[in-house]
């Protein structure tokens, strides 16, 4: 069992920046793809990056590509979620989460086993 606490929300100014993180338990952190989900007031849970188990892999929706950008540090059990030039609809709750046997463009959140509380982030215009 992994357990996932997501950290580095705020309120930010649109064009600014945040650093995400998300520590895991447990020794077998790497065993896992790495994602990160966002949900805003009202909305579904969405698909904003996932990243491979050795971090050479990443994918990105459309609408964060370019902007953010995902980071694992095995040696840290911690993913990161690096977010540039944001904007209010970038306004959210970001969960990490981790997939055990997953691969790939894991897009889905139902493909994910386990999840983090949710970290705020409030990106003013």
């Amino acid at each position: 069992q992994v357990q996932l606490v997501e950290s580095g929300g705020g309120l930010v100014q649109a064009g600014g920046s945040l650093r995400l993180s998300c520590a895991a338990s447990g020794r077998t952190f790497r065993n896992y793809q790495m994602g990160w989900f966002r949900q805003a007031p009202g909305k579904e849970r969405e698909f904003v990056a996932t990243i491979s188990r050795g971090g050479g892999t990443a994918y990105y929706a459309d609408s964060v590509k370019g902007r953010f950008t995902i980071s694992r540090d095995n040696a840290k059990n911690t993913v990161y979620l690096q977010m540039n030039s944001l904007r209010p609809e970038d306004t959210a709750v970001y969960f990490c989460a981790a997939s055990r046997d997953g691969l790939g463009y894991l897009r889905n959140k139902y493909e994910y086993d386990y999840w983090g509380q949710g970290t705020q982030v409030t990106v003013s215009s």
